[in-house]
């Protein structure tokens, strides 16, 4: 392979392949720089095997919550199989699948770890020991991601605490677990563990989903204590020791709680420390600032998408910037009009606006835009209209006993939605149709025309839009 491309890419996770992909459909080379499995946290730590796991319990509780269906689902959940299963989403570990499709995409692959050595410039080091040097006759684009945050609780790093990985990847389940955390993965790895038959307690600092409307963490939360997980929020971790095959966890009110394993779920940190941003000028650690052509500002040739830029810290928005950055990196090279504006082909305006999120916790939530918080410290004057969704008609056929929630946060003064969140059973398939009301800013009036098919979860809608117009009246 030459060592002169049109573009470099370091990482080669599904953003890193999205950029490089686009690239190469602009016209231009590429090369990614991996040294870990093509296809990165999300394809075998993350998104995939997480998903996997959680799914067999929710498709038997959703069995078990309608008559006729729940009579005959009177066992357990096959451990080993649930296992199983998640292996051949993992590919086993294996990432010769993504490594046949950069071929086909064209795309380059150099394995090992890639350092910036000057403008335009990456230095690889090869498993052995060489080094190879890269040059990109236009950009360089920064798509490594994040790892796991361990915070500095006196013995936990001495005590092999798991992560999001070794939770993932789990090849046997552990008779105890603590989890410290409240946000997603906490509470997503707190539902697969006690599905498992593992018993979970979860110690969070704060509440539980921060960030999001108050009362999803709060069915969420409700949900899991009913199915024996014991959940401690506003509750600090002192300390945590390794005795054995135990671990405790002392909590700052001096509580020991001991378990098998230790999960710390408490954040993400940006992989920006040891990939040569100082021969740039550029501070290590830390997020890496862009505007929203992804491109870092002062420097004409250097992207950074996803995880690593933190402006949207989940796959799909990285594979939206990774999009927009691959598409501009290829008109800027080949002298084409660059469209940045709001919207525009070569930008992320969603990031700010309208980002879709998705809690696999059994209820779900889902939820897109800003939350009636968030919209109120923006500056926008706002109603937020709660409906039970319980009481749609399609979710009573759903499931005996359907329990959720709903809000949407609309703009009083553009008549336009904000942010909607649901709360429920399977509402995760509810969430496209909020995103595109938002990025759409489909006015109010013309939402009316937008008529839910009867009897269907989604006629929540119409129960939203009755429910504003009376609070609005």
């Amino acid at each position: 392979m030459a060592d002169n491309y049109d573009v470099i890419v370091l990482g080669a996770g599904a953003v890193g392949e999205n950029v490089a992909d686009r690239a190469v459909q602009g016209g231009l080379s590429a090369v990614i720089v991996e040294s870990e499995l093509v296809g990165g946290e999300c394809s075998y730590w993350a998104c995939m095997p997480s998903k996997a796991l959680l799914r067999p319990a929710q498709a038997l509780r959703a069995a078990r919550a309608v008559p006729g269906a729940a009579e005959a689902a009177t066992g357990e959940l096959d451990v080993e199989a649930v296992l199983e299963r998640r292996d051949s989403f993992t590919s086993h570990w294996s990432d010769a699948g993504q490594v046949e499709w950069l071929e086909s995409a064209g795309i380059d692959l150099v394995r090992g770890h890639g350092r910036l050595s000057g403008e335009r410039e990456v230095t690889v080091t090869e498993e052995g020991g060489a080094t190879r040097v890269l040059t990109a006759a236009h950009a360089v684009v920064v798509a490594t991601g994040t790892d796991p945050f361990v915070p500095p609780i006196e013995g936990l790093r001495e005590s092999a605490p798991w992560t999001s990985r070794e939770a993932t990847s789990v090849e046997q389940v552990p008779e105890s677990l603590a989890v410290v955390g409240g946000g997603v993965v906490a509470l997503e790895m707190a539902t697969v563990f006690s599905d498992l038959g593992c018993r979970v307690t979860v110690v969070s600092r704060s509440g539980i989903l921060g960030g999001m409307e108050p009362f999803a963490g709060e069915l969420v939360a409700e949900a899991l204590r009913r199915r024996g997980v014991e959940i401690l929020t506003h509750t600090e971790t002192a300390s945590v020791r390794r005795d054995g095959d135990t671990v405790t966890l002392v909590t700052g009110e001096g509580r020991e709680i001991v378990a098998s394993e230790v999960l710390v779920a408490t954040g993400r940190a940006q992989r920006t420390t040891d990939i040569g941003l100082d021969t740039v000028g550029l501070e290590p650690g830390g997020p890496l600032e862009v505007d929203d052509t992804m491109r870092v500002p002062g420097y004409d040739w250097l992207y950074a998408t996803g995880d690593v830029n933190g402006r949207a810290l989940l796959t799909h928005q990285g594979k939206y910037q990774a999009r927009a950055a691959g598409d501009v990196i290829a008109a800027r090279a080949k002298g084409e009009p660059v469209d940045a504006a709001d919207w525009g082909r070569h930008v992320a305006t969603a990031d700010h606006r309208v980002v879709p999120q998705v809690v696999f916790t059994d209820p779900e939530v889902a939820s897109v835009g800003l939350t009636e918080a968030a919209a109120q410290k923006a500056g926008y004057t706002v109603t937020a209209v709660d409906y039970d969704m319980g009481s749609v008609a399609g979710a009573a056929v759903h499931a005996d006993g359907y329990t959720g929630k709903a809000r949407m946060v609309v703009d009083t003064e553009r008549e336009v939605i904000l942010g909607v969140t649901f709360v429920g059973p399977e509402v995760s398939e509810l969430l496209q149709s909020a995103t595109i009301a938002i990025a759409g800013e489909v006015p109010i009036a013309r939402l009316w025309h937008a008529v839910p098919a009867y009897p269907t979860v989604s006629e929540v809608w119409l129960r939203l839009l009755e429910a504003y117009g009376r609070d609005s009246a």
